[in-house]
């Protein structure tokens, strides 16, 4: 059974700093592509930042230079590091989990972040 877990959501205000954790349990993670994805209601969920098996990280224009996506495959855990938080930036956010071979997707429940002062 796989299942994503989120934490690290919670209120911050603008310009401040979150991190993001996901635990994945199952045996797949190593196998995995991991990425953050962000909803916020009325609009669809975009892609945030990737990380794939080996050392490849990718971005959304709108978070380079402020979030960064890490992993560590021991703890089977991926990160989000959100600085400058923006007011627009509220959203959930999501895990996923894409296995590179099977092309099998997994998503976590999502945690909120709000972005006020």
């Amino acid at each position: 059974q796989v299942q994503l877990v989120e934490s690290g959501g919670g209120l911050v205000q603008p310009g401040g700093s979150l991190r993001l954790s996901c635990v994945v349990s199952g045996n797949i993670f190593s196998r995995s592509i991991m990425g953050w994805y962000r909803q916020v209601p009325g609009k669809e969920r975009e892609l945030v930042a990737k990380a794939d098996t080996g050392v490849s990280l990718s971005y959304a224009e709108a978070v380079k230079g402020r979030f960064t996506i890490s992993r560590d495959n021991a703890k089977k855990t991926v990160y989000l590091q959100m600085n400058s938080l923006k007011p627009e930036e509220p959203a959930v956010y999501y895990c996923n989990a894409q296995h590179a071979c099977l092309g099998t997707t997994y998503w976590g429940q999502g945690t909120q972040v709000t972005v006020s002062s």
